[in-house]
């Protein structure tokens, strides 16, 4: 068990003067780029402003230890030293805070000290505090499963990856679960806690049991922790030493717990003065490492007053042609704004992806999850870097017991077998916690490994939707395409199982609200297992929808297709063809639309049964030209009525095929309600065979 300890700054150092001296440049730049800043703020040049300010020790101690460009580094906002000693310029963080098409952190697309840099492997920087914990997790399991696999394109051998964060983000649940996966798993991850008292307003007591995260963390296993004064270079330099060192040896996670100031508010946002005495702001000042360190350089005979008043005229002539220069520098333009939303890179819609034509079936009819399952052993196969992993898809965690028991393989057994063939090195089971799963996804994908990850039920996904749409989702577009995710999601969703409120949910409509998210949702076995291997093979985030009631139907059966068989993405499924009404429908509800439309042929109505099979992108092409082929139209889903997914697709019918319509668009869906448990009570709730009889009926009645 590791024990905190605090680090005094030693009578002497190793580093030599001229380190020394380097590092006093460092930190003095970055402490003038925040004053330009602030000045260009006020003078309303840029627009946001939040500082390093009182950081600056600790942070270029540690920029000193990373080796930029070989480990990874996942810094906060504060970091402006830390990334300047990484290698970028005054000039490139100006761009950044003017907005410039050149910024090469964001390309203007996100505020100030967002870092991001592809060149450093310093991964783009999102502003909800927290998050960055899991994804560092993630980079550095990367390392553990390359290794596992013998990869060692991409890697090396000591590599360690830097994450950072202030003492208030210690409080985010994502932290406990980065630390708690990172010890278990004896990651090289060096975290560093900037520790200034607040955040924002809300001292560190309020936010920390005790006050100290330090000492919070002592008993995890395998944790080495440093408390040190982070306003002293020296003893912040000896401490981020002894924790890099930890880390690159393959000892475990190490953290190091600075004490530093906040001598400017927490933003331009924010005034202090309302929640902080004097007395604390004049302590602070009395530690500030701007005004500390060069005394103790020429104490020490490491430098005298005018080599340090050379270099301060030097960096304030630096930071001045790097303003000139981001001044000057254009802004993006608007036609640039779709740029990377999805990949530029890989059309999951082409034909590249359109096999559907030419399937090699072979063997029996089977079910939707065997599918599935031959899908994914298909696609490993293919692949050494797919990875599967979430909540008990292994067959059996304690891999001494795998050859003897038959394995668990997924609550709905859609993974069974594959840790039997592919092993546990690549199929392996998480921590019961969404958001590590979705995280730790994230990381491993900015390596280069494709993880295909299981929420188990679609009802649970919630923790991880932080994740999912503030960090997976806009991850290559915040890096103007610099950094990428392509992970893929796979989720069991939907109702008629009889499994009340919180086995029944629908949401799609909150992931095709995303950008940069693909949703797809399929109602068959072989269209399951064509447009899974077109999600694998993709270059973008991926929420695959798989429901429940679908799993093991005896109408969706299918034959194996072979193991290049893909369906593109925005390719509706013509079910069943008519010249009457129009239904676009998808999931659960195609067959229930599908048996209507039959019922409704023998009173004459002839119904055109379309499923989308990708709710985003989907096929408006398919739907459009049936619509003004029928007139008239249905949108069936198994989402409540009010705000759910067909609500938009009803309005672009009404928007393109207006002229075409010759009744208002019906919609056939579940009431505002939850889903009861009761079988009277699910059956009221969900979108029946009759509901949509009813809906057919009524729009020829029209």
């Amino acid at each position: 068990m590791a024990t905190p300890t605090t680090a005094t700054q030693p009578a002497a150092t190793s580093l030599s003067a001229a380190q020394l001296n380097a590092a006093y440049r460092n930190m003095y730049l970055s402490r003038r780029m925040d004053d330009k800043e602030i000045q260009l703020k006020r003078q309303n040049r840029i627009f946001f402003q939040i500082s390093g300010a009182g950081h600056e020790a600790i942070l270029t101690a540690a920029g000193m230890l990373i080796r930029s460009g070989s480990d990874w580094s996942l810094p906060y906002y504060r970091d402006r030293a830390f990334c300047l000693q990484l290698g970028v310029t005054p000039a490139e963080m100006l761009y950044e805070a003017v907005g410039a098409a050149a910024d090469p952190a964001s390309g203007g697309r996100q505020m100030p000290s967002h870092w991001g840099h592809r060149a450093y492997n310093i991964v783009s920087s999102s502003s909800p505090t927290g998050t960055q914990f899991l994804q560092a997790v993630g980079i550095a399991e990367a390392s553990l499963r390359a290794k596992l696999l013998g990869i060692t394109e991409g890697f090396t051998e000591d590599e360690v990856v830097y994450v950072s964060t202030g003492e208030g983000a210690t409080s985010e649940g994502e932290f406990w679960e980065s630390i708690n996966s990172a010890c278990n798993l004896a990651l090289p991850v060096v975290y560093v806690v900037e520790d200034n008292g607040y955040a924002i307003s809300v001292p560190v007591e309020i936010n920390t049991a005790g006050g100290n995260i330090s000492k919070l963390l002592g008993s995890f296993p395998g944790l080495y922790i440093q408390e040190v004064d982070g306003c002293d270079f020296v003893a912040s330099h000896a401490a981020m030493t002894r924790a890099v060192d930890y880390a690159r040896k393959r000892k475990g996670p190490a953290l190091v717990h600075a004490h530093v100031i906040r001598p400017y508010s927490h933003s331009l946002s924010d005034d202090e003065v309302m929640y902080r005495p004097a007395s604390e702001r004049e302590a602070d000042a009395a530690r500030d490492p701007i005004a500390t360190f060069p005394k103790w350089l020429i104490a020490e005979g490491h430098a005298t007053e005018e080599s340090l008043a050379a270099m301060r005229e030097e960096v304030d002539a630096l930071v001045l042609a790097a303003t000139d220069d981001a001044l000057e520098q254009p802004q993006p333009t608007p036609d640039t704004i779709y740029h990377a939303v999805y990949s530029p890179h890989v059309d999951p819609c082409g034909e590249n992806f359109d096999t559907e034509d030419d399937p090699h079936f072979t063997g029996e009819p089977t079910t939707m999850v065997d599918l599935l399952n031959a899908c994914m052993k298909d696609e490993m196969r293919r692949d050494e870097k797919i990875l599967v992993f979430g909540e008990d898809v292994a067959d059996v965690s304690r891999e001494q017991y795998l050859s003897s028991l038959k394995g668990k393989g997924g609550v709905f057994k859609v993974t069974w077998g594959l840790q039997k063939e592919f092993g546990g090195s690549r199929v392996y089971n998480s921590p019961l916690a969404e958001a590590n799963i979705i995280g730790r996804a994230i990381g491993l994908a900015l390596r280069g490994f494709k993880p295909v990850v299981e929420i188990q039920f679609f009802d649970y996904i919630w923790p991880a939707f932080m994740q999912l749409r503030d960090e997976l989702a806009t991850m290559r577009w915040r890096s103007n395409d610099a950094f990428s995710a392509p992970v893929v999601v796979r989720t069991t969703y939907g109702g008629y199982i009889r499994g009340a409120i919180y086995h029944s949910q629908t949401g799609a409509s909150l992931f095709t609200h995303t950008p940069g998210l693909r949703v797809v949702c399929p109602s068959s076995a072989l269209d399951a297992n064509g447009l899974l291997r077109t999600a694998i093979r993709g270059d973008d985030p991926v929420i695959f929808l798989e429901h429940k009631h679908l799993y093991r139907q005896t109408y969706n059966k299918a034959c194996y297709p072979g193991p290049n068989f893909m369906i593109p993405f925005g390719k509706a499924k013509v079910v069943r063809e008519g010249a009457d009404i129009t239904v676009v429908t998808y999931g659960a509800t195609v067959q229930r639309a599908l048996i209507a439309a039959n019922h409704a042929a023998e009173q004459g109505v002839d119904v055109e049964v379309i499923d989308l099979r990708t709710l985003s992108p989907w096929d408006r092409e398919t739907v459009f030209a049936s619509v003004r082929k029928t007139n008239r139209v249905v949108v069936g889903y198994e989402d409540s009525m009010s705000w759910g997914y067909g609500a938009e697709i009803a309005a672009a019918i009404a928007d393109e095929c207006f002229a075409w319509l010759d009744a208002p668009v019906k919609r056939v869906a579940s009431t505002d309600t939850f889903v009861g448990y009761a079988p009277a009570l699910e059956d009221a709730i969900l979108p029946q065979v009759d509901d949509f009889k009813r809906a057919y009926l009524d729009l020829m009645r029209f």
